[in-house]
């Protein structure tokens, strides 16, 4: 273990308070492998696999999430290129809001780094993360119950009956100039010996674009 923290450590800079010098304003053009994300977009086929008390039940979901570029992002030397998100669902044919999320994705060129950070309105906060190439079509990133780096927190009732102890979600981006994903969060149930997958897949379609971030305008 002491080998291991070393080998992590030597992964970064001697001078952490130094911010990087004469990089792009323009985070629509340096999002990497995010970049066939931006955009407002909606999805009328999504399908979700929810616990239930008989077992598991199945419900379509229609979809919208604006995803829009935020300014440049520094933690002294490290810098991130990213999109803002909220996400939308309701079921079809219905106005009372199924799911409501938000949070950020972003990218790290230096490293290829990816982290997705979701909020809900429901007690529960994420962070995954992965690593993708520049020009990636698909990327997988993946938090776990416990990681400092990459964990997954809920409220005092959810971690009692629903416990969340890992999320996995992948991204894939199509030639069609729609995207989709696949997320699956692994949850401890009250009373249930196995552990249940949460799926959740949907495709999107663009119906609008991004607009600049400030700095960029």
């Amino acid at each position: 273990m002491p080998f291991l923290r070393k080998l992590l450590m030597n992964e970064f800079p001697q001078d952490i308070f130094t911010e990087p010098q004469g990089y792009s304003v323009d985070t629509l053009s340096n999002l990497g492998p995010l970049t066939g994300m931006a955009g407002i977009w909606e999805g009328i086929r999504g399908m979700d696999v929810k616990p239930k008390a008989a077992g598991p039940k199945k419900q379509a979901y229609v979809e919208r999430i604006e995803l829009q570029p935020v300014d440049p992002q520094t933690n002294g030397p490290q810098l991130f290129y990213g999109l803002r998100y909220h996400t939308h669902i309701t079921k079809p044919d219905q106005v009372k809001t199924y799911h409501d999320q938000v949070g950020y994705w972003l990218w790290e060129p230096a490293t290829g780094n990816v982290i997705h950070t979701l909020t809900i309105p429901r007690g529960m906060i994420t962070m995954a993360c992965g690593k993708a190439d520049a020009h990636a079509k698909q990327f997988e990133l993946l938090a776990k119950e416990g990681d400092p780096s990459a964990g997954i927190s809920s409220n005092p009732f959810l971690n009692y009956a629903f416990r969340t102890v890992e999320y996995r979600i992948q991204v894939t981006i199509h030639d069609d100039q729609s995207w989709s994903y696949e997320q699956d969060t692994v949850m401890k149930i009250k009373d249930h010996i196995e552990l249940f997958h949460h799926v959740d897949t949907n495709t999107l379609r663009k119906i609008g674009e991004a607009t600049p971030n400030p700095l960029a305008r």
